[in-house]
């Protein structure tokens, strides 16, 4: 491959289908997707494909619509995950960034969000950005309140300067599993010239060599950015 995309962004949907499809109660598809295995799995293949940042979107802002009982096996889960990561984040040189809201959290879960951030800031690694309590609409208007409360001119780059992302260059392709063609909001400001990849897979099912696919399929397209 020429040309490997820096940052890759997913959306992993289906995980209520897939387990609607075997029979099983719709917490069983997020309890396959959380295993830490499979994470672990998809940050290996991102690194020796030479990703430098990998985000997934764990919690939109408006999954709080959801049941409770659902809402609760999902904090649990990441729970699950952000405790295994602790464990080997930093020996593995993996800077953890967390992207959304930090207001309406749990605190237990907050406070391990932000635990394991402090303990990769030092990481030079692959960055991986977990997007929880995450809205493409409503991280643009906290970022527009920050700029009316600074009360500065705003640019293109000053704006970027205010988004959670501030630090993290735009993703290069989003892929989004189940099948279904559409964003939903996800990182519009970053996600301008970003090529989109769907896979047909619901996400318990998405693994390395799908990544892999979703690259190559990148490799192969032309970017132009705009100048024809």
């Amino acid at each position: 491959m020429t040309d490997v995309p820096k940052h890759i962004a997913i959306i992993p949907d289906g995980n209520r289908r897939w387990a609607k499809d075997k029979g099983l109660a719709a917490t069983k598809g997020h309890e396959h997707s959380a295993q830490y295995d499979k994470l672990k799995a998809l940050l290996v293949k991102a690194h020796n494909l030479g990703i430098s940042y990998l985000s997934l979107w764990a919690f939109s802002t408006e999954n709080w619509k959801r049941s409770e009982p659902e809402k609760t096996v999902l904090f649990r889960l990441l729970g699950e995950v952000i405790d295994n990561l602790k464990n080997e984040a930093v020996e593995e040189n993996i800077r953890f960034r967390w992207l959304g809201r930090r207001d309406r959290v749990p605190d237990n879960l907050k406070a391990q969000l932000e635990e394991l951030e402090s303990l990769t800031s030092d990481c030079t690694g692959l960055g991986l950005q977990i997007c929880f309590d995450y809205g493409g609409r409503d991280e643009i208007l906290r970022a527009v309140n920050k700029a009316v409360k600074e009360g500065k001119e705003v640019t293109e780059k000053s704006f970027s300067a205010l988004l959670d992302t501030a630090d993290i260059p735009d993703p290069d392709i989003i892929i989004r599993t189940s099948g279904e063609q559409r964003v939903s909001g996800f990182m519009p400001w970053q996600a301008t010239y970003a090529e989109l990849y769907f896979s047909p897979k619901h996400f318990p099912d998405f693994g390395p060599d799908d990544l892999q696919e979703a690259v190559e399929k990148f490799s192969s397209r032309e970017r132009r950015f705009g100048g024809g």
